[in-house]
């Protein structure tokens, strides 16, 4: 790629950059539209235009999103909002400064030598003008590599003072957040898992109560054993199916009723298969009589799956809030494998079919995800490549031979020759984050939020395999493997040989996630065009319109490890080709503003862990940060420059900063500390609420004071206070 085509296709992202922002300004004042770009204000019951008036100025997002303080985006999306974006300020910092003292230093360093036009050869993929504006222009032994040692050494070191500094904001954050004096239910509640076989004469509930009523005889409450309510939910679910689909049916008929026809026309369904086959009946009549024959089914299930299907798992309640952080940070058995226990998740994260799971089971489940991943993450050409393989006219006639009456037809074969295998393998890297989180749930994680951290570790290090070192070193390291595996210590040389060759490429896919990504993010032109259709086409009831424009959340299984890309990207060419860093700033500065806007108005959090996955984005910066330092290792040794061996100290200096920063901050995060907790709430909280709050959908009772019987249907005996 030279010059010319390289600012015409950056030109071209900024162009359609422009054009997005011009139809978000345009398309999020049109009325009924609120609901896609306001959705956030909408669910707090605020008005969309509140305090701020309608302008056609396509600029007036970016003030709000700037006047808006950090308090304003906990109110708005919570702590884990806040805390992303404090990611995404701290990478802005590393870059701003770093690029404020290397752009004005290392850009007439390299410009000035001659070590491109002295080899008259353009690297692949980049440009001469890049080539003699980066490292590469640099002749070998040269003194004037100490320059790009010290810009190594200078964004080293600012990158410890922003993690330092935002840890320590993330941890006080989070602090303030566990001390809030609001009563939140998982601060009262600790998860108990590995429970061991109940006495005969015993349900796990009354065992389960004995236990913890013996050794927190004064602060025990209650507890709550987990059930398996597959059946009872399945019950519970066709229940809630014929309600939405007998209120569906009621607006049908009521939109039937007209001056002419006032009796208007009551809607009919057949029951079989989709509703296609099957005798055909009143729609109303049919959904009022199934609900009114499953009820009594639903309480008969709920009462046995209370009694007869209680697992090794519970939840136990205290009636104060230091007394459950005191209970879920203390090692109740002898034996590793009884009785552990843990700080309760939110009742909206637990992943209840995990709960009982073994201690050895979640050993063996997590070593065999570890394993697939792995095997993803190195070889994932292989399942690729069967996909591919599969999806071949001739396999598929021998997989399904009735689908030869098509694929034999000429046109169709053409087509489905020239697209399936190309199709196939964007639907498998499509599914791919879905599938990296069914192995993190399959791990027996306890969770969704620790699914999501899980997942999104797994997706790091497969993007930063397969696109990164995939990229840069060719073919997913596949092309190399030989050499390799004969001189595993050419890796580094490798790396440091193939990074110069891609520069113009991540220059190029920087600038289009920035532009191109980012503008689809705020114009949400896709959400939109979706939202407008179900309403036209498929939504009658008002629950169905809120479901059609339901905004989700940042969805940071994969957003933070896109995100890491970026800045590992950035990172490793910073001093090798610091025309990059420009562009890593308007990535991560635009990534701020917008974010700051979705997280004020848009997405809608599906639960709160305060800031629990800052850690594990701390943990992937310096990871970057280490590949980069090593990646600069062996970029000055293909330079013969003889101080190489100084970059040595800066990455044990990395791994020593990592270290302390984890004896520093980590178990505030792993652990609630017990000051925090012991600070006032603002009103005495209501544990029978709390206690309701965790119980089951489908076992549920319909009033509160009804929870008293669905706590004694888990006993033989009635419960008897305890304080």
């Amino acid at each position: 790629m030279d010059f010319n085509s390289f600012l015409t296709s950056l030109g071209t992202s900024f162009l359609i950059f422009v054009v997005l922002m011009l139809l978000f300004a345009w398309l999020s004042r049109r009325p009924g539209n609120e609901v896609v770009y306001y959705p956030n204000r909408v669910l707090r019951g605020l008005d969309a235009w509140e305090g701020r008036r309608r302008t056609r100025n396509p600029f007036a997002w970016i003030q709000e999103a700037f006047s808006a303080t950090e308090a304003d985006v906990v109110e708005a999306a919570g702590v884990d909002a806040a805390v992303y974006l404090i990611f995404l300020g701290s990478v802005l910092g590393i870059l701003v400064f770093s690029g404020i003292v290397l752009l004005p230093v290392l850009l007439p360093v390299s410009g000035t030598d001659h070590n491109v036009k002295a080899h008259a050869q353009n690297s692949n993929g980049t440009f001469n003008d890049l080539d003699k504006l980066s490292m590469g222009n640099v002749q070998e032994k040269s003194p004037r590599l100490w320059a790009f040692l010290l810009g190594t050494y200078l964004i080293s070191f600012v990158t410890f003072y922003m993690l330092w500094k935002s840890y320590k904001h993330v941890s006080d954050l989070r602090a303030a957040a566990k001390s809030s004096p609001e009563v939140k239910p998982e601060e009262f509640a600790i998860l108990v898992r590995d429970i061991p076989s109940a006495p005969p004469d015993q349900t796990i509930k009354e065992q389960v109560d004995s236990y913890f009523r013996t050794l927190h005889p004064e602060t025990f409450y209650r507890s709550l054993v987990v059930t398996d309510n597959k059946k009872v939910n399945k019950i519970w679910e066709e229940i809630e199916g014929y309600k939405k689909k007998l209120a569906r049916a009621e607006v049908v008929y009521a939109e039937s009723k007209s001056t002419s026809k006032p009796n208007g026309t009551r809607p009919t369904n057949r029951t079989g298969f989709l509703g296609l086959i099957g005798a055909k009946v009143d729609t109303i009549d049919y959904c009022n009589e199934q609900i009114k024959e499953l009820l009594p089914k639903l309480e008969a299930e709920q009462k046995l799956t209370l009694r007869e299907k209680q697992q090794a798992a519970a939840l136990v309640f205290f009636n104060k809030r230091p007394a459950a952080v005191l209970a879920s940070q203390t090692i109740h058995a002898q034996m590793l494998d009884r009785w552990t226990v843990m700080e309760a998740p939110q009742p909206s994260q637990l992943l209840w079919k995990n709960l009982p799971k073994k201690l050895y089971e979640r050993e063996v489940r997590q070593s065999i995800v570890y394993g697939v991943v792995f095997l993803i993450v190195v070889f994932y050409m292989i399942p690729i490549s069967f996909i591919s393989a599969i999806t071949t006219m001739e396999n598929l006639r021998k997989l399904l031979p009735f689908l030869k009456v098509i694929v034999d037809r000429t046109a169709i074969k053409t087509v489905l020759e020239a697209y399936l295998p190309q199709l196939a393998l964007i639907i498998f890297l499509a599914l791919l984050p879905s599938f990296l989180m069914f192995l993190s749930k399959a791990e027996g994680i306890p969770s969704e939020s620790h699914a999501v951290r899980a997942a999104s570790g797994k997706y790091f290090y497969f993007i930063i395999f397969n696109v990164f070192l995939g990229v840069t070193i060719g073919g997913a390291l596949f092309s190399s493997l030989k050499t390799i595996i004969d001189h595993p210590k050419q890796i580094v040389s490798m790396l440091g040989t193939s990074l110069p060759a891609s520069a113009t490429f991540f220059l190029t896919f920087v600038a289009l996630k920035f532009f191109v990504g980012y503008g689809l993010e705020l114009s949400r032109l896709v959400p939109l065009i979706i939202f407008h259709l179900k309403r036209k086409f498929l939504c009658k009831t008002e629950a169905e319109v809120k479901e059609a424009w339901a905004p989700g959340d940042f969805g940071y299984a994969t957003r933070v490890p896109n995100d890491m890309l970026i800045v590992t990207v950035v990172l490793c060419y910073s001093v090798i080709a610091p025309l990059i860093i420009p562009f890593g700033v308007v990535y991560f500065a635009l990534g701020w503003l917008i974010a700051r806007n979705q997280a004020l108005k848009v997405y809608v959090p599906k639960y709160e862990s305060n800031g629990r996955m800052w850690p594990h984005m701390h943990s992937r910066i310096l990871a970057a940060l280490i590949i980069y330092q090593v990646t600069m290792f062996g970029f000055f040794g293909l330079k013969k420059f003889i101080y190489a061996p100084f970059m040595l100290p800066l990455i044990i200096l990395s791994f020593i900063f990592a270290f302390v920063c984890k004896k520093r901050f980590y178990l505030a995060f792993y652990y609630t500390p017990l000051e925090v907790a012991s600070r006032d709430l603002k009103e005495i909280p209501n544990l029978e609420s709390i206690y309701a709050g965790y119980i089951p959908p489908c076992l549920r009772p319909e009033k509160l004071e009804d929870v008293d019987q669905f706590e004694d249907a888990q006993s033989h005996t009635s419960r008897t206070t305890s304080f």
